[in-house]
């Protein structure tokens, strides 16, 4: 019934990344959310494995492996029940526009590093007064010679503080049209003029470094300027629809985990008289729906369709499905769920989220409706 096929090589590396995660994540969560960042040290351990940028080609030292590769790090990290180690954003939402759009002098100075873990990135868009518009940006870039000096604030930057650097989008102040302003930017860790905030106290996701990022006359090379000055708005939409798949990806397999969870603590505990297995068999149903559609578009995806539309689809009722899923099951637990050391209390704080990232699930209604001429 499922659209694509794993390899005995794919099944091979899925349970590599999950014996992985089962030894240097799950047992150090608590921690990292106490401390409220994921070390880097992960990071290096997770290069050092071959789990970063899976496809990357072999003249960068990567495995040159296909997107599967990439679903099966996300599904395995969302089965450990912990959403503060992003590196589904480095891998595949930040790092290819470094491979898509930088010369060969970006890709041979960053790409090594993105693959061990040695540079971790960041995608610095969102803006206080921005939000999901990427036409209303304030940031500006301005050229000085083989410089360019970038000025403005960026908000909600996940992996902000980890980053080594991160891919700033920035407009021309000169230029009238908003779509033809926006460029995109190499900003390294350390330049001057470039300084990360504290993180962010959120709801969910404590581990996950959140932070404000500021510019302030921070000059960088201009040769640190992704494809060509004016088309950054356009590489930011040509990268949407992997970065709304990978999103719907992580939901899915959130509520396909958590369904899971709650399944074998039904069985052990719920008492004689006390009925949850219509609500647990409805849920399956709607996970087994959303995930022969999810991977149908990750057969598309692979085969180079355009499915901006579908994606968009899948972002928002995949997110809205963990949503409902995690709270429904949250439920079954009765008076522990609301206790810390319930296994859900940690998800349901986390699955707000979701609807939020790589635009809203109002941005995604959106983009549906005027597929339908509305």
């Amino acid at each position: 019934m499922e659209t694509i096929h794993f390899t005995e090589k794919h099944k091979t590396f899925r349970k590599r990344v999950r014996d992985f995660f089962d030894k240097e994540v799950v047992p150090y969560v608590e921690q990292w959310e106490t401390d409220k960042i994921v070390p880097r040290s992960v990071w290096k351990k997770m290069g050092e494995q071959g789990f970063l940028c899976t496809y990357l080609p072999e003249k960068y030292g990567g495995m040159g492996g296909d997107f599967l590769y990439s679903v099966i790090v996300a599904e395995e990290l969302a089965r450990t029940n912990h959403y503060g180690l992003f590196a589904f954003l480095h891998s595949d939402i930040v790092v290819p526009y470094i491979y898509a759009f930088g010369s060969e002098e970006l890709k041979d100075k960053y790409l090594p590093g993105c693959i061990t873990g040695d540079i971790i990135t960041a995608v610095a868009m969102t803006e206080p007064d921005a939000g999901s518009d990427l036409a209303s940006l304030a940031a500006t870039a301005v050229e000085d010679v083989d410089s360019v000096i970038i000025n403005g604030t960026k908000i909600f930057i996940s992996n902000g503080l980890n980053c080594d650097i991160a891919i700033t989008a920035a407009k021309d102040p000169s230029e009238k049209n908003p779509h033809k302003a926006i460029s995109l930017y190499i900003v390294e860790d350390g330049t001057p003029g470039f300084q990360k905030g504290l993180g962010l106290d959120k709801m969910g996701m404590h581990s996950q470094d959140t932070a404000e990022l500021f510019f302030s006359n921070c000059r960088i090379p201009k040769t640190n300027t992704l494809g060509k000055k004016g088309e950054g708005f356009l590489m930011l939409m040509n990268k949407l629809q992997q970065e709304r798949l990978v999103c719907s990806i992580i939901s899915m397999a959130c509520a396909a985990t958590t369904l899971k969870t709650t399944i074998q603590y039904c069985r052990d505990s719920i008492k004689p008289g006390q009925s949850c297995q219509f609500q647990l068999a409805e849920m399956a149903t709607e996970i087994k729906i959303g995930k022969i559609f999810l991977y149908s578009l990750i057969a598309d995806h692979m085969a180079g369709k355009k499915i901006d539309i579908e994606t968009s689809m899948a972002k928002y009722w995949t997110s809205e499905l963990a949503h409902k899923v995690v709270d429904q099951c949250l439920e079954m637990y009765g008076l522990e769920g609301s206790l810390a050391r319930c296994p859900l209390e940690r998800t349901w704080r986390d699955v707000k989220v979701m609807a939020i990232f790589a635009g809203t699930n109002e941005i995604m209604r959106q983009i549906i409706a005027k597929s339908l001429n509305l």
